[in-house]
């Protein structure tokens, strides 16, 4: 199979086989070609040569409607869910036929078959409200009941458990073990090792768009798949090697009685000068509702963020005049904008930089995207390339660079490395120690223990929108007690 985009050769003469009651990981950089390939067994991409079969026979699917009615279904990396229609419009999307009646949908009808196709694999959602209602983790859940009912000989899972709570990580597991027991097939892309080695049998590596190598999973260490994904050695972790110093006394930021519906509940804490103040706690717990507050996204029923020496945070315009960078944990819908250029996505926090009297200058802007891209070794054709068109990891990078470029002095990071490669989180993780040496401030929200305890000065466990404990890295970080907080 051969797809390029332009000059990019993304998948080059790639030869790739899944058997039927197989797990079969998909694993390597961002940018070797996983989604590629993916995106051309669905039919969201056109192969510009090779050929597929599927149970012995040709296979050209020329969409994902198409795919899902041979029996090959997707759960894509990022949202696969449609804007405008309900819960129940997106299970059934190119199904509605099955609740047509003189030429009208039977919504009613349809409702009841939602919620019982959600009650199979254990969600509780209105099938009648609008998939914008619901937050990230369940409009992946609707992804998932939605490829279900389709009865997939097939299912492909792109980096979908990154998004989830252990919960709903659960739910995925117990598909695939279920789809495995009935001679069904997964192809499941991970960029995490200890679930690769969990779940999947055999692991197929691509690099850079070529096929490396597929490996038994169970006679491989987590070190040799490293080694077989980048091309290099790149043992252990990634994490800070340090033992914490003292905090700095300078404080940088102040969350009082921070309130915001269920979500929040009177929370107050103090970020200091140069430090990595993790947030962590179960998906729910309001962590990513903290972040939202913090750059001013949602407006708190009581309490308040101010930036020392006193300006309150009342809304995002004031969180970017005071320097406060915001990364959230959804990329594709929040973080960075799909269909403009990775220039635009640089620079357009940092109209201070590239404009005078109101005009933007060109060159201004080229120069400064050039710069801050390079700066992240971002993987592209060119500042001008669409972001729709990079990898989860470059995407990333993109939205950092706009925060660099904006030479922010505090960075809010919802879950930094969801959905990216080894090489990128250690890339990620080095510019973080780069950033606090510099004197600036990160508040960390993960939902990763041991990227938590890897990379935080100090951890604050949230548990029902509440404060639940608090640990210092100098004072040694266990994995067990902070968990006890947790639940």
């Amino acid at each position: 199979m051969v797809k390029s985009f332009g000059p990019t050769k993304a998948v080059v003469n790639v030869n790739f086989s899944v058997s039927a009651g197989e797990v079969r990981g998909l694993i390597g950089e961002n940018g070797s070609g996983k989604s590629t390939l993916c995106g051309m067994i669905t039919g969201v991409l056109k192969m510009d040569s090779g050929e597929m079969k599927f149970c012995g026979e040709k296979y050209a699917p020329s969409s994902l409607i198409e795919s899902k009615s041979k029996g090959v279904c997707m759960l894509q990396q990022e949202t696969g869910t449609i804007n405008g229609l309900t819960v129940a419009e997106n299970i059934f999307i190119g199904k509605e036929s099955l609740f047509a009646k003189f030429g009208f949908v039977d919504k009613r009808k349809m409702n009841i078959e939602a919620a019982k196709v959600l009650s199979e694999i254990g969600i509780e959602i209105n099938p009648e409200i609008q998939i914008t209602e619901l937050s990230f983790e369940e409009r992946k859940l609707i992804e998932v009941a939605s490829a279900l009912y389709n009865n997939p000989k097939i299912l492909i899972v792109d980096e979908t458990t990154t998004a989830l709570s252990q919960k709903g990580r659960e739910i995925i597991y117990s598909i695939i073990d279920k789809m495995k027991k009935e001679n069904k097939a997964v192809i499941f892309i991970t960029h995490d090792l200890q679930e690769l080695m969990d779940i999947c049998d055999t692991a197929t590596v691509l690099r850079d768009g070529h096929y490396v190598d597929t490996l038994n999973v169970k006679e491989c260490t987590e070190d040799q798949i490293r080694m077989s994904m980048i091309g290099r050695d790149l043992t252990g972790h990634y994490y800070r090697a340090d033992n914490g110093t003292e905090i700095s006394k300078e404080v940088v930021l102040e969350v009082s009685e921070l309130t915001y519906g269920k979500s929040l509940r009177n929370v107050s804490f103090n970020l200091h000068k140069g430090e990595i103040l993790g947030i962590g706690g179960l998906t729910d717990c309001g962590m990513h509702e903290l972040g939202k507050a913090i750059f001013g996204a949602i407006e708190p029923d009581k309490g308040c963020v101010r930036v020392i020496p006193g300006t309150v945070i009342k809304n995002t315009v004031d969180a970017l005049n005071m320097r406060i960078a915001y990364i959230p944990k959804d990329r594709d819908q929040e973080s960075v904008f799909l269909a403009a250029s990775i220039k635009d996505n640089i620079t357009v926090a940092s109209t201070q930089k590239t404009s005078k009297l109101g005009l933007i200058s060109k060159s201004k802007e080229k120069k400064l995207a050039q710069q801050e891209s390079k700066k992240l070794s971002v993987k592209m054709q060119g500042i001008n390339q669409f972001v729709k068109d990079l990898s989860g990891g470059n995407k990333q990078k993109v939205a950092i660079a706009k925060w660099l470029a904006n030479e922010s002095e505090i960075f809010v990071m919802d879950c930094p490395t969801r959905g990216i490669d080894i090489g990128v989180k250690a890339a990620i993780y080095s510019l973080m120690e780069q950033l606090i040496a510099e004197g600036k401030s990160i508040i960390m929200i993960s939902e990763e223990l041991p990227e938590l305890i890897g990379m935080s000065d100090r951890i604050l466990i949230f548990k029902d929108g509440k404060i639940n404990g608090e640990f210092y890295r100098k004072d040694g970080l266990s994995e067990s007690t902070i968990i006890k907080k947790m639940i």
